[in-house]
């Protein structure tokens, strides 16, 4: 590439106004763009704030089926369900992840029975129903791989049966991914969808989000013998190929700001669909200081969901979804 020496080239010259800044612009955000993650609650008409999450609330069933609607309204194509789970619900065993009729699985069937045309995306992993909060099964300090594949195998099942479209494993295991697709395909569940965490690291920035769900009272110790190390990236590469080689059809990388890196080169090296988590520690960050009147929130949010897509992701899993969707709905 080459351009004319200068006065001939002026780069300044299409930034001049915002209509020439518009033509020229490399990078579009749209609401296509966007998954909502959203935390679901036990009651009826009932909603609470998350503290550490300003703006974020967990909704009962009966509200989370009019947010789904009004995200389909402005244009979001997903949504994903947390529950927040009764602590007397929770135990060793984790039996609740795989109840029909547990929080999760009652949202997706109350958002199907509705007839909203969004696609509906669920969390597979233990902790929102593990005493020991973590997202597999715990034995004597030691998380159990295989143990914990078996059951996670049964919570995605109830959660295809309730409806999900998308099957979210977002708790790390080896194995999980072929053995959910080889039941899936058992079953007759072949078009439901898996969007692997496939690079999903050993995070501070998870804190909020453990609140959200319940889940930072009962974790015991911590997740770096299955969640990864903050410091490896071609292992996140590993990672990728191997959930690809095991039938998943997307692949997310969480968190996302602080892993942009990791985000191009799996799109890069890969050129799948490749989702990012804004996750609760960024938002939190950005809204924070935003409500402080630290930062400008609109124009921080804007750039940085931006930088997801310049680093070449097909969409993003954010907070923002729905104020994003909202300004450009505007």
């Amino acid at each position: 590439m080459t351009q004319g020496p200068f006065p001939a080239t002026r780069f300044r010259r299409l930034r001049r106004t915002e209509p020439l800044r518009r033509l020229v612009r490399e990078t579009t955000l749209s609401p296509a763009d966007l998954i909502w993650p959203l935390f679901v609650r036990d009651g009826e008409g009932e909603r609470d704030a998350v503290p550490s999450m300003p703006g974020v609330e967990r909704l009962s069933v009966d509200l989370l089926v009019e947010a789904a609607r009004e995200a389909a309204g402005l244009g979001i194509p997903a949504i994903c369900i947390f529950p927040y789970t009764d602590a007397a619900l929770k135990t060793e065993a984790c039996e609740e992840a795989w109840n029909p009729d547990n929080l999760s699985n009652r949202a997706v069937r109350a958002i199907r029975e509705a007839g909203i045309d969004i696609a509906v995306m669920t969390d597979v992993a233990l902790d929102p129903y593990n005493a020991n909060g973590h997202d597999g099964i715990v034995r004597d300090g030691v998380i159990l791989n295989d143990e914990s594949v078996e059951a996670l195998v049964r919570m995605a099942l109830e959660q295809a049966r309730a409806g999900a479209d998308i099957l979210g494993p977002s708790d790390m295991m080896d194995g999980r991914i072929g053995a959910m697709r080889s039941a899936l395909e058992a079953e007759g569940f072949r078009d439901v969808t898996i969007m692997s965490y496939a690079a999903k690291y050993a995070s501070a920035f998870y804190g909020p989000f453990r609140d959200a769900v319940g889940a930072s009272g009962a974790l015991t110790g911590d997740k770096k013998t299955y969640q990864m190390d903050p410091a490896n990236a071609d292992e996140a590469m590993r990672l990728v190929a191997r959930d690809l080689s095991e039938g998943a059809d997307m692949v997310m990388v969480k968190p996302g700001m602080p892993y942009l890196d990791i985000c191009a080169r799996v799109k890069g090296e890969f050129g799948v669909p490749t989702f990012a988590y804004q996750v609760s520690g960024e938002y939190a960050m950005l809204r924070g200081a935003a409500d402080r009147g630290w930062l400008d929130g609109e124009a921080v949010m804007f750039e940085s969901l931006a930088a997801f897509k310049r680093a070449g992701c097909d969409g993003i899993l954010t907070y923002f979804a729905r104020d994003v969707a909202r300004h450009l709905q505007n």
